[in-house]
């Protein structure tokens, strides 16, 4: 008998945080980078996380709070 940890998806899906046309690679980006941002507030104010900074990141993407710039570059 295998015991397996059942795998939790962090919600929103991908798919319906990206606009047409935006880049997978550039959402990874942009939430690392926010996520990044919320480990070291917190531990330059010295204040324990409750949830994983990367969740945290991902809801404030979905809810709009930060937005992601990405270059048209990119996109051609």
């Amino acid at each position: 008998m295998q015991l397996t940890t059942p795998m939790t998806m962090l919600r929103p899906a991908v798919t319906q945080l990206l606009k047409t046309g935006e880049s997978y690679y550039s959402l990874v980006i942009a939430v690392a980078k926010r996520a990044r941002e919320i480990t070291n507030e917190a531990y330059e104010n010295k204040i324990v996380m409750d949830t994983k900074a990367v969740k945290t990141a991902v809801e404030q993407f979905a809810t709009g709070e930060y937005k992601m710039l990405e270059s048209p570059e990119l996109r051609k």
